[in-house]
């Protein structure tokens, strides 16, 4: 009913390029290493976006940011031009800042990104979470009059289904994700030594990139598990499906969560999920009914939960349940309607 501006990262822009109401905006973000250049390449960023919106403000009444409650000069002008701002939150900055050991001190003694983040929450007109859950997690009490919650996951089944029966599968337990500190992987991990140890039968496989990946080759050397583990690097999404295919048992042992795609895309292809309660995941995860939750991410409980899993007495049950459940609740047309129904009322 009306035209759709998309001012997004990288190549982001592109996919806009055949659509006549949509017009995408491409704005190429090179992340740095080093503390300074860090800092002012996220200042750079933002400004770079703030040239943009003052371009196209006269023509755009509602904003969404999704996963950008960082944007404060953005949203300060925005909100300084009485346009209405959506905050559509998929992490906390300030819970992945708390696990992972790479961020600087210096953003954590100054307090940077929990300054941006809360001056966000103050400025926006309406913030969507994707759980209720999160409310408390993320301490947002304070703004719960202006809190709703819907997420914006659907699934394509003509990709994520079951292609390779749960029994004909071999015995392959899996992380796939970030390699991060925020996700727990290290943890995993480290938890292998001793799945192998009780399961000899199994073989892991880690799909992924990030800051951990030396770190976590590093450790299978050095415990000559090599012939155990496979590292697969970053899984393209079309791949996915045959990645999950294959697999008995994914693994999440994240400190914190929106709602894992990962997750959700696994229940699709009869794959069963073993993952910590945080964020929207206890939502969906109901413990032995829609997949496995761990009372925490300790190496030594990943260990006893996978073996929990595995030798799970109604294995096929809960594999038909998750795939139900998120056949009925993640579809496009459900993600659709949620939003309408927040455009609404804005």
């Amino acid at each position: 009913s009306s035209d759709l501006y998309v001012v997004t990262g990288n190549e982001g822009g592109v996919v806009c390029k055949d659509h006549e109401k949509v017009h995408g905006y491409s704005i190429v973000y090179k992340a740095k290493t080093q503390v300074v250049a860090r800092i002012f390449n996220y200042i750079y960023l933002q400004l770079r976006i703030f040239y943009r919106l003052i371009k196209l403000a006269r023509n755009v009444d509602v904003w969404i940011f999704f996963m950008g409650e960082g944007l404060l000069l953005p949203v300060l002008t925005l909100r300084l031009l009485r346009k209405k701002i959506i905050l559509s939150l998929a992490a906390s900055s300030q819970k992945m800042s708390e696990a992972n050991e790479d961020i600087s001190l210096l953003f954590r003694i100054t307090k940077i990104t929990k300054f941006l983040e809360v001056n966000n929450y103050r400025l926006s007109n309406r913030i969507i979470l994707y759980s209720p859950n999160l409310i408390k997690e993320w301490n947002l009490e304070k703004y719960r009059d202006k809190i709703y919650i819907a997420h914006k996951h659907f699934l394509d089944f003509d990709k994520f289904k079951i292609k390779k029966k749960f029994d004909e599968r071999d015995n392959l337990v899996g992380y796939i994700g970030r390699l991060s500190e925020e996700k727990g992987v290290l943890n995993f991990v480290k938890a292998i030594s001793e799945i192998i140890k009780k399961r000899d039968d199994l073989k892991i496989l880690i799909g992924g990139d990030g800051q951990l990946q030396d770190e976590i080759e590093k450790y299978i050397s050095e415990k000559k598990i090599n012939n155990k583990v496979k590292l697969t690097g970053w899984i393209p999404h079309d791949e996915l499906p045959e990645y999950l295919n294959e697999l008995k048992l994914v693994v999440l042992p994240s400190y914190t969560e929106g709602l894992p795609n990962i997750m959700l895309e696994a229940m699709a292809c009869g794959t069963p999920v073993l993952a910590t309660s945080v964020g929207g995941v206890p939502d969906v995860i109901k413990d032995g009914e829609t997949g496995f939750i761990m009372e925490d991410n300790s190496s030594a409980c990943i260990a006893k939960n996978v073996m929990r899993a595995l030798y799970y007495p109604n294995l096929d049950e809960i594999v038909k349940n998750a795939k139900e459940l998120v056949e009925k609740e993640f579809t496009y047309e459900a993600a659709v309607e949620r939003y309408r129904k927040i455009l609404e009322n804005i």
